[in-house]
């Protein structure tokens, strides 16, 4: 049942009104009613009308001044004005406030019944739109996962769900169970359903964790803490202690990806790449050694092995002028390989490779298109024919993580410049995306927003909306440029969507920013306000 409020200064308009309406048969409740706005104000914020009805001309605070304020407050509301034949212009004054629709004075019960019948229709139907339309918490996450969505707009969201997403640190796990890696299950499709319901379970009973099917074989897991020592021990402690647990359970390998943790909600994004690259990376590596484990049953082959720790300690501190030294007592056990007989000696040295960029990413980032670069060598290792060969791909396969280590946190300088610089010569444009961004330095979508996130500390998106807001509030201090005219000036054609975003961003409306004067007389600079607005956006 539908509430329904009356506010008229005249007592006689709202007890006919009140007492000629059978409000519980109609399907209605009504909440009571007030003699003028600045009464009915805090009574509509305590009932919570979903209908209300109001007159225009009243003391203290008028209908027009009423319906701005709920409309501003409470936007579901549903308005109807009451005027009488000579306030027509009042009331289409009301309509363009967002009001529903009017009715003339005096009203007839009939006619007041069938308008309160189709604005409760009306509601039914926005509502059954809006529960079409919600966010699940599925999508939520994956959104912030891809780097989809803006900060407030994910806190908006988690709150209609009642779902606790803020945190002071932030860290993404992704395991991927394949059902074709599932051999000694007749049904390993069933059998992968199965462990995909153990993993749920374990990662249901784990606190300060939220996760998501990615896929029919993936399973990520986002979990919070306000800690960053404890989350990064309880990522690695509990994603190792569970993969261990199912591993063990079923008999299956588990490709675990872990990110880095992060100290703002957009930062998922981030750490969820780098759990995604580090998966990617993790299978490769267990698909090598599974290899490499069969072909060291070759007795053919003799006990050939690598100094592993002495190859990532010279990748740390090692360089170019020792080469001639390191290389051919490291590789001396490779002399005894016969590359045409076996394939034991690519396995081991793409063995070694996958084991140098797992440390390098720990100990310090790795470069562009990681898994790029692992084919390449992998076609490099195949074109072994001798000893000598396998000496040049080591040296180049070092040369490769030292120009890694060597590159400063400046490394990606030049090309957020030019993303900047594209963004701010193209903001106005509607329909400009991250793939029209990416054709412009040259990267894949993916690789762009990672480096641009891990540069700046902000998204494509919110670098994009902070542009376009920053520019919107230069037009209404120095233009008289309408409003709808600066949202399409600054990319945005709903006007809508603009004064929402622009509300959001600013603390005020347009109309409301630009009242307050020009910056030097009654606010702070413009870089200010951009500057209060990033940190209320992203804090």
């Amino acid at each position: 049942m539908k509430k329904v409020m009356l506010v008229d200064d005249e007592i006689l308009i709202r007890e006919n009104i009140r007492d000629c309406v059978n409000w519980e048969q109609e399907g209605f409740v009504y909440c009571g009613d007030a003699p003028d706005g600045e009464i009915a104000l805090p009574l509509i914020e305590q009932w919570k009308p979903d209908i209300l009805i109001t007159d225009i001309r009243m003391p203290f605070m008028n209908g027009l001044e009423l319906c701005a304020i709920v409309r501003q407050r409470m936007p579901e509301m549903k308005i109807v004005i009451m005027s009488g034949h000579d306030e027509f212009q009042y009331a289409q004054a009301a309509i363009r406030l967002g009001v529903e629709d009017y009715c003339l004075k005096p009203v007839s019960a009939s006619d007041l019944v069938a308008l309160l019948h189709k604005l409760s229709a009306r509601i039914d139907q926005e509502r059954l739109e809006k529960k079409k339309n919600a966010y699940s918490a599925e999508k939520l996450l994956s959104d912030l996962c891809g780097g989809l969505i803006t900060t407030s707009e994910a806190i908006e969201a988690a709150a209609s769900m009642n779902l606790h997403l803020t945190a002071r640190y932030y860290a993404v796990v992704i395991f991927d169970i394949r059902s074709h890696e599932l051999a000694s299950y007749p049904d390993r499709h069933a059998a992968a359903q199965q462990i995909d319901q153990a993993l749920s379970q374990r990662l249901d009973g784990m606190p300060d964790g939220l996760f998501f099917k990615r896929s029919r074989t993936e399973t990520v897991w986002i979990l919070k803490n306000a800690s960053d020592a404890l989350l990064a021990e309880t990522v690695f402690g509990a994603a190792e202690q569970i993969r261990t647990e199912l591993e063990n359970l079923y008999r299956c390998d588990i490709s675990v990806g872990i990110g880095s943790v992060q100290d703002r909600l957009q930062g998922i994004h981030t750490s969820f790449l780098e759990a995604d690259e580090d998966k990617n990376l993790q299978r490769l590596y267990m698909q090598n050694k599974s290899q490499l484990w069969e072909l060291a049953g070759d007795s053919s082959i003799g006990n050939v092995l690598l100094n592993r720790s002495s190859f990532m300690e010279f990748v740390k501190i090692g360089s170019p002028s020792q080469l001639g030294t390191f290389l051919p007592q490291f590789a001396d056990e490779l002399k005894q390989m016969n590359w045409k007989a076996s394939m034991y000696g690519y396995y081991l040295l793409n063995d070694l490779t996958l084991e140098a960029f797992k440390a390098a990413k720990q100990a310090f980032k790795a470069g562009d298109n990681v898994a790029e670069t692992i084919e390449e060598l992998q076609h490099a290792i195949k074109r072994i024919k001798n000893w000598d060969d396998s000496l040049n791909y080591l040296k180049t396969l070092l040369e490769k993580l030292w120009s890694w280590r060597s590159e400063g946190s400046d490394k990606y300088g030049d090309m957020i410049a030019k993303v900047k610089a594209y963004i701010q010569a193209n903001y106005n444009n509607e329909k400009l995306s991250l793939q029209d961004v990416a054709k412009q330095v040259l990267v894949s979508q993916s690789h762009l927003s990672k480096v641009f996130s891990q540069e700046t500390g902000q998204t494509l998106t919110e670098y994009l909306t902070q542009t376009r807001i920053r520019k919107a509030m230069e037009l209404l201090k120095t233009t008289r440029d309408k409003t709808f005219e600066i949202a399409f000036a600054v990319g945005y054609n709903d006007q809508h969507y603009f004064s929402n975003l622009f509300k959001k961003v600013t603390g005020m409306t347009p109309m409301e920013y630009r009242r307050q004067g020009t910056p030097e007389e009654k606010r702070p600079s413009a870089d200010r306000d951009i500057q209060n607005a990033r940190r209320d956006l992203w804090a």
